[in-house]
């Protein structure tokens, strides 16, 4: 009953209702990386182009957001230009799910929040850029990004870029493994860091097929384990980003923040605001390839659930 209550807040496009009732494998994107995380009118390019790659790749896209109090799986060309190019859209993780639904206003879905909605939907893989983590200096003051609460407890796989660079990626590690969180890694044997490729951190397993990571997901979820799997995956690296450079300016943007009073969920889109800023368009350009490069990842992936899941039915 819970369910089906949950389930009657969703709209789908037409495209996914389609997917759905052909039983064509789903890829959900968020829409806090176009609303808070690109400027315009590059967030709304990359979106349809990050759309196209799945697409291409024999999935169907699934960008999901709140507007008119639904949630919509799916969106259309307008809906995507009122998220890309509106400055009134919350950012919506699972505390805020609620007001924004309640209100009719508009709301762009973080890691979070993509997670929860997809679950409802029943997709199984959410390709995003890079996951949120432990904050620099959360010792001290707790910030700690809900992403990590919800991949201990939602049942989607998130495919990405490892963790934004701006975070503690070590911290980060240690608390998914406390709650049991897998950690993949495909095309390399140690955990992304968004920017660069390599954060210096080995992921728990690496797994380069789609086909073993779509037995490993499903032998998963199918001995009841319930809860998320993150699967990292590389920029491109004629797209990286040298890590010195961008650990200095990721301190330069984190010591502004701090001087302007900025905190909890505007760190990111500030830091990440500012580094566009301070590179001269340099990081949008590595943001924009590594998020089409998950989206290619990710594609595969469902494929290859769907297969895995249509084995284990038969069997």
């Amino acid at each position: 009953m819970a369910d089906d209550l949950a389930r009657s807040w969703l709209s789908f496009s037409l495209p996914v209702a389609a997917a759905q009732a052909a039983g064509r494998p789903i890829v959900a994107l968020e829409s806090t990386i176009i609303a808070h995380g690109m400027p315009y009118p590059e967030n709304i390019r990359t979106a349809r182009e990050v759309e196209a790659v799945i697409r291409d790749a024999g999935a169907e896209p699934a960008t999901i957001a709140l507007i008119g109090g639904r949630i919509r799986i799916g969106v259309t060309d307008e809906e995507l230009e009122l998220l890309g190019h509106s400055d009134h859209v919350h950012k919506v993780s699972r505390r805020d799910l609620p007001a924004v639904l309640a209100s009719g206003e508009t709301g762009a879905t973080t890691v979070a929040g993509t997670m929860i909605c997809a679950a409802l939907a029943g997709i199984e893989v959410f390709v995003t850029g890079g996951i949120g983590g432990v904050h620099r200096g959360a010792p001290e003051t707790f910030d700690i990004s809900a992403d990590l609460q919800e991949l201990a407890k939602t049942s989607v796989t998130v495919v990405c870029a490892g963790a934004k660079s701006i975070l503690d990626i070590g911290l980060t590690l240690e608390y998914l493994e406390t709650h049991g969180v897998p950690v993949l890694s495909c095309e390399q044997d140690n955990f992304a860091a968004f920017y660069t490729r390599d954060s210096g951190f080995r992921a728990d397993f690496r797994l380069d097929g789609a086909a073993e990571q779509a037995r490993f997901i499903r032998t998963k979820w199918d001995l009841g384990l319930a809860g998320g799997v993150v699967l990292s995956t590389p920029v491109p690296e004629v797209s990286e980003m040298a890590v010195e450079e961008i650990d200095a300016l990721t301190q330069q943007a984190l010591a502004e923040a701090t001087a302007q009073g900025i905190a909890g969920k505007a760190i990111t889109p500030f830091v990440l605001t500012r580094i566009h800023a301070l590179t001269n368009g340099r990081s949008l350009a590595t943001n924009i390839a590594l998020v089409k490069h998950n989206a290619e990842v990710g594609a595969r992936l469902a494929l290859a659930l769907a297969h895995a899941g249509r084995g284990a039915r038969e069997a």
